[in-house]
């Protein structure tokens, strides 16, 4: 499954736990524990809070990146559950495909009302095919 069809059963998925959960209103974790188990049950391979070194000028920092989930190694999703989109979740999420030499990230806010009114996808040299 290449990360075009991830994105399509990601946002699929992400539809599925807002209409199941009852829409916006909860913690983060909430949902992105419910997105995982959607995801693994359409038989897709997830890992939750992906440790990634993070490196400046040879040195690796203390902190590392955490990824939200990571879907068959190539898909990075970030959840948030906030009011109102701000633009700069983008741009992080765009840092993190470029720390992690991936190409595709979904930005999927459960906050919204209409939650695919609250995914962004991020593409780090991706085809849109």
């Amino acid at each position: 499954m290449d990360e075009n069809q991830i994105s399509r059963e990601v946002v699929s998925s992400a539809i599925e736990v807002h209409r199941g959960l009852g829409g916006p209103g909860l913690l983060e974790d909430v949902y992105e524990e419910a997105l995982a188990h959607e995801l693994q049950l359409r038989g897709l391979n997830l890992k939750r809070q992906v440790f990634v070194p993070v490196f400046y000028k040879g040195k690796e920092i203390k902190k590392p990146l955490i990824l939200d989930l990571l879907v068959n190694d190539s898909v990075i999703i970030e959840v948030k559950a906030v009011e109102k989109h701000n633009p700069v979740y983008e741009s992080q999420l765009l840092t993190y495909l470029r720390l992690s030499g991936l190409n595709l990230g979904l930005l999927v806010n459960f906050g919204q009302r209409y939650v695919k009114d609250g995914i962004h996808r991020v593409v780090n040299g991706l085809s849109d095919s």
